[in-house]
Formats: structure tokens, C-alpha cells, sequence
């Protein structure tokens, strides 16, 4: 017979680790000893003579794979015994077949309804026991496989997510590092942006109507795209981009070309890859509309009120602050004051008067971005 007869804590031989291991619950003697006796040629029997017992084998380890209860028992009952069972997560997947010499209907219903699969009743036929619990180990035996092979398959999706979440983030720094190396304008520029636009949009999305559109998900991905918004200066000649003076008419209008450039550049690598993707939509967002104006009178295609779309509305206001507070070749840095007030004043003409107040909200929170994260050539803005 091969009852469980191990030391408590004693760790169980490799053989018996593989036989299915089954747990007996009776109060009588004679009913484990016969329970135990039909079954452990097949597999590893462990006997509890009470409720309580029951409940701590079942914190061994290994957990035993199928439970015997017997209803009828002084204290615990089986009822309570397959309650508690089923409310751990430890043990809520292992199979309970009560055993009962009750057989009215309604007790095998309650049993059933407590989460038992099956109702076996006394006196014992030993061939229907031993079927029964066969079917039962081998359909547990297929339910463990394919709760392992999801837990599997989940663990599988999260490192791919993770995988790809990192490429994205790696694409966005890759390209942003591109432009930032042609540009008089320092990283700590497209860092405070991105700041800048996660702040707002926290602060917005409280509005109804911005509410929709500026999820959880969406505010991460205006945070990860912001620093392409300039990725189109890359193809702005030198001689205007890095000029150290105030630029020209005609050197203006082929800096402007740096939103519509941008745009393309992001569309042509998507067009290649063959397939749209999000992060990449608010991009195209950012980089191609980040200097239109909420009057329609700014560029590349003179878009007006809700229009042009969130992204670039959120990431206009930011460009336009920082550059206030930048010091440039051809400028002093602003103080903080006077960049809100380049922000007040566009109101309604320059911004979205929504995100202006939504701005005026958080302005104080923009101050302690721009000293975090201060140009190396510049002390932060007072």
C-alpha cells in the first residue's frame, strides 16, 4: 500500500512525484483503509481522517491532483471542507468528488453547486470509483496542460509587448537623436516637451470633451512621440537651420517646410514597413501640424479649430513656451512669466483656448520641468 507515510517536510522520490496524487477525507477508519486499498496501485494515496486535516495537506507541496470527501463527518463537514477549497486559489482547480451515503437529489445538487465534479455514492462500487477517479485525473491532467500552455502563451504575449514597446521607444529616440544633431536646440529641449505635453494632457483629458481622446494609452503616446515633432528639420539646410541670426523672408518659408518634411518622412517609413501603427499616427500628428493656429492662419495647410488634430494643438502650445524660455543664438532666454504670457495671448487665435486653460492650470508644474531639465549652456529659467 502506498500511503502517504513520509516525515512531515520530507521530500517525496522522483517516481513518486509522477503518480497522480489522491486525497481521501472520512472520519471512519475502515473507509480510508478500503479507499486507500483500491487505489494505490495506480497512484500515491494520502489519507485525512477530519475537515480540518484535509485543509492542511492540502498547503503540501506537491498540492494532491483529486480529492475523496466524505460529506458526513463530526466538526468540518464535506460541504464546508470543498467551500474553503474552492475559494483558494491555491486549490481551486483540484477536483472534488464527494462520497456520501446520501442520495437525495437535492444533496448531489448543493454538492455540485459547491464546485464538486462528481457525487459518488456509498456503498462503494469499487470499479466505479477506480473509473471515476481515472476520468477525473486525466480530464484535470488536460486542464493543467492548457492553463500552463496560456500562462505560456500570456508570459509569451507580455515579452513580445515588451519587445516591441522597446523598439518603438528605440525607433523614436533613434530618429529624435537624428534631428537633434542638426539642430541648435539641445535634447533637454525635446525632453522638457515631451513633460510639458503629459502634463497637459492629464490635466485636459478631465474636460468632456477632450476626455475620449486622451486615455491612458493615448497620454503615453503623445509622452514617447513628442520628440519627433521636429524630425522635418532634417532636411533644412544648414545655412538656414543653424544660422545665428533672425532668418530671412524667403529662409523662413523653406524653414516652415520642416512640418510638411516631417510628415513625409514619418508616412514614407510607414509605407515601407506596410502597415499603419499608432504611435506613428500621433507622430504625423505632432511633426506635421505642431505650427498651425487655431484661426487657420498658421502652416503647412492653414488647419483651424479642432481640425488640427489634438496631438499638435497639445504639442504647439509646449514649442512655443519653451522657446520663450530657450536662450538662441539670435536671443536671451525668457523668464517663465513672459512665456506664459506668449501662451495668454494666443488664446483663442494662436492655441486652443481649451488648452490654454488647461495650461494656465498646469503652468507652474511647466517652471519646475524647465529647471529639471535645463540647457547645459543655460541655468534655468527664474
Amino acid at each position: 500500500m502506498q500511503r502517504e507515510s513520509l516525515p512531515e517536510g520530507a521530500a517525496a522520490t522522483w517516481g513518486q512525484r509522477q503518480m497522480p496524487t489522491v486525497l481521501v477525507v472520512d472520519d471512519t477508519p475502515d473507509n480510508l483503509a478500503m479507499m486507500a486499498e483500491l487505489l494505490d496501485e495506480r497512484y500515491r494515496v494520502k489519507v485525512a481522517h477530519s475537515g480540518e486535516r484535509a485543509l492542511k495537506a492540502m498547503q503540501a507541496d506537491p498540492l494532491p491532483d483529486l480529492v475523496l470527501l466524505d460529506i458526513m463527518m463530526p466538526g468540518m463537514d464535506g460541504y464546508e471542507v470543498c467551500r474553503r477549497l474552492k475559494a483558494s486559489a491555491l486549490t481551486r482547480d483540484v477536483p472534488v468528488i464527494f462520497l456520501t451515503a446520501r442520495s437525495d437529489v437535492q444533496d448531489e445538487r448543493m454538492g455540485l453547486e459547491l464546485g464538486a465534479v462528481d457525487y459518488i455514492t456509498k456503498p462503494i462500487s469499487p470499479p466505479i470509483l477506480q473509473a471515476r477517479v481515472q476520468t477525473h485525473l486525466a480530464l484535470k491532467a488536460t486542464a493543467d496542460f492548457l492553463r500552463n500552455k496560456s500562462d505560456y502563451l500570456e508570459r509569451e504575449v507580455a515579452l513580445r509587448t515588451l519587445e516591441l514597446q522597446a523598439l518603438q521607444d528605440v525607433t523614436i529616440i533613434a530618429l529624435a537623436s537624428l534631428a537633434e544633431t542638426r539642430d541648435a536646440e539641445t535634447g533637454n529641449h525635446l525632453r522638457r516637451t515631451q513633460w510639458y505635453v503629459k502634463t497637459l494632457a492629464e490635466q485636459l483629458r478631465r474636460h468632456p470633451r477632450f476626455e475620449a481622446v486622451l486615455t491612458a494609452s493615448m497620454i503615453e503616446l503623445l509622452y514617447k512621440s513628442a520628440p519627433l515633432h521636429d524630425i522635418g528639420k532634417v532636411g533644412v539646410p544648414d545655412h538656414i537651420l543653424l544660422k545665428p541670426g533672425r532668418l530671412t523672408e524667403d529662409e523662413f518659408t523653406v524653414a516652415k517646410t520642416h512640418a510638411q518634411l516631417g510628415r513625409k518622412a514619418i508616412e514614407g517609413a510607414e509605407r515601407r514597413l506596410g502597415m499603419r501603427v499608432r504611435f506613428l499616427d500621433v507622430a504625423k500628428d505632432m511633426a506635421g501640424s505642431h505650427h498651425e493656429r487655431w484661426d487657420g492662419t498658421g502652416y503647412p495647410q492653414g488647419l483651424a479649430g479642432d481640425a488640427i488634430p489634438v496631438a499638435a494643438r497639445l504639442m504647439a502650445v509646449a514649442d512655443v513656451y519653451d522657446a520663450v524660455i530657450s536662450a538662441r543664438p539670435y536671443k536671451p532666454a525668457g523668464t517663465h512669466e513672459q512665456a506664459c504670457n506668449a501662451v495668454i495671448r494666443g488664446r483663442g487665435t494662436q492655441f486652443d483656448p481649451l488648452v490654454v486653460d488647461a495650461f494656465i492650470e498646469v503652468a507652474e508644474d511647466w517652471r519646475g520641468i524647465a529647471q529639471r531639465f535645463p540647457d547645459e549652456a543655460q541655468a534655468p529659467p527664474p
